[in-house]
């Protein structure tokens, strides 16, 4: 299936960025009849034929539309403090997003070592995901939030954090509501301060445990991502 992504798709009729253009025309050697597929990242499937295999702007005519293609049947929301090698955090967005994530933000924490970050490049990272995963629907990616203004707004009975400290005994599991959305915390390196956990708790927010071994903060947030894709598929109703 050769996927494209076309965020403004609305007509019968589209005409493929130049990027996406080159990429159908001289990497993928696509020609005049041949069928594509385009996905808006909001559940639009389109099937497409090629009219004119033009490098610059390549002219397709839309012949079906599914909708809600891929959707998940739960919520699931990463908010974790950004590394400082972006790599790492490029890393964790391209495989969430195979996985199925629906929304992911940047915590800027008081042990943060990364302060600030580009947007536009893990947007880049999460389309790429998206078109290889073959998904209909793109995850939303918020800016760096600082913690404790996203504490204030967040569901304490549908949030969790996942820090160090003795406290964290139970499990994501042990939490667990089927068809409930799901947000989980996870903290820097140096993890979360001694204050930010007790402005968690304060405000509702329970502690997770993500398991004995000591994880990498992009290792973490893949590990609570999975769980929760694992346990949706287990209550999942026959």
């Amino acid at each position: 299936m050769h996927l494209f992504y076309t965020p403004d798709v609305n007509t019968d009729f589209y005409v493929l960025s130049e990027e996406e253009s080159k990429h159908c025309t001289r990497v993928l050697r696509l020609g005049q009849g041949d069928t594509v597929y385009l996905v808006d990242g909001v559940g639009g499937m389109y099937t497409a034929i090629i009219q004119e295999a033009n490098q610059k702007k390549c002219q397709l005519q839309v012949i079906d539309k599914q909708i809600e293609y891929g959707k998940l049947p739960y919520i699931t929301h990463i908010a974790v403090a950004p590394t400082k090698n972006m790599d790492r955090m490029e890393w964790f967005i391209e495989k969430a997003v195979e996985i199925g994530v629906s929304e992911i933000t940047f915590l800027l924490c008081e042990h943060s070592e990364r302060r600030q970050l580009r947007l536009d490049r893990l947007e880049k990272i999460a389309v790429s995901a998206m078109k290889q995963s073959q998904k209909g629907y793109l995850p939303l990616l918020n800016e760096m939030t600082p913690y404790h203004r996203f504490i204030q707004k967040a569901l304490p009975e549908h949030t969790f954090i996942a820090h160090l400290e003795d406290d964290a005994t139970k499990s994501i599991k042990e939490h667990y509501q089927y068809g409930k959305p799901h947000c989980i915390l996870i903290g820097p390196e140096g993890d979360f301060s001694a204050q930010e956990i007790d402005a968690a708790y304060k405000a509702g927010i329970k502690p997770v445990t993500l398991g004995k071994s000591r994880l990498r903060t992009e290792t973490a947030a893949l590990v609570a991502c999975h769980t929760l894709n694992v346990l949706h598929d287990i209550y999942a109703p026959l």
